[in-house]
């Protein structure tokens, strides 16, 4: 299996100069291409947090993070951001679309910020609304969108940069149950068939029972990992 995450003894401290805080305490976590792994966790746990760590998005005050062999933890905030746009998926549970573009446009705004030419860009769209089923709905804007759809162009915008995995928090947290079901076979089946890394931050038992992999953070620290055979709808 190729390693394309490997966090080393990492801690996030808040409030350091009085009482320190723990938001994630000396965790040590490896993840390999192609899993499709829930953080879960009582509110509070850190998952959220070791998700924003993972990803760039906050600093680790302890310890090391390095994707694909790239050492992340030092980076300053310009390469970090070129790193994220260039490695990194993200999904977020407001979706996060920008509401004066179509959805089209939302998706071809990261490879636009990637340099990549018109006709690569309409190519890769083109095959990504196939993918989450909105071929018809490419000049809509997210207004118009109920929220599963806005949720699904979000999969396609995290999906655009080819990134070495995405990472979802609560994707499916204000979706209704066949909504949030039709997201999950989405993201299933590409992890199946394109063998793409998901890692969400979930309480979500839908999203629990289709992982493979499931680690319980309580209070920053990881308490238990498990592989498991996921149930598949």
């Amino acid at each position: 299996m190729e390693t394309i995450i490997d966090a080393h003894n990492i801690s996030k401290i808040y409030n350091k100069e009085s009482i320190p805080v723990y938001a994630i305490n000396q965790v040590h976590l490896h993840i390999e291409k192609g899993e499709f792994t829930a953080l879960v966790g009582p509110s509070g746990s850190g998952k959220t947090t070791l998700l924003n760590l993972i990803g760039g998005l906050d600093r680790a005050d302890e310890g090391s993070i390095s994707i694909n062999g790239e050492e992340i933890t030092q980076m300053s905030s310009g390469d970090l951001i070129d790193f994220r746009l260039k490695n990194i998926g993200f999904v977020f549970q407001s979706y996060n679309l920008i509401p004066v573009l179509t959805a089209k446009e939302n998706v071809e705004f990261i490879m636009q910020l990637q340099g990549i030419n018109e006709k690569d860009r309409i190519e890769r769209v083109k095959l990504l609304f196939k993918q989450i089923g909105l071929e018809d709905k490419m000049d809509y804007r997210p207004s118009q969108l109920s929220g599963g759809q806005q949720q699904r162009v979000a999969v396609a915008r995290a999906l655009a940069s080819r990134p070495q995995f995405v990472l979802a928090d609560e994707p499916t947290a204000n979706l209704d149950s066949a909504s949030a079901n039709n997201l999950l076979d989405i993201m299933w089946k590409l992890n199946q068939e394109e063998h793409i890394t998901f890692i969400f931050s979930t309480h979500d038992q839908r999203v629990i029972d289709r992982a493979k992999r499931v680690i319980t953070l309580v209070d920053g620290r990881i308490v238990s990992d498990t592989n498991q055979v996921p149930i598949n709808h």
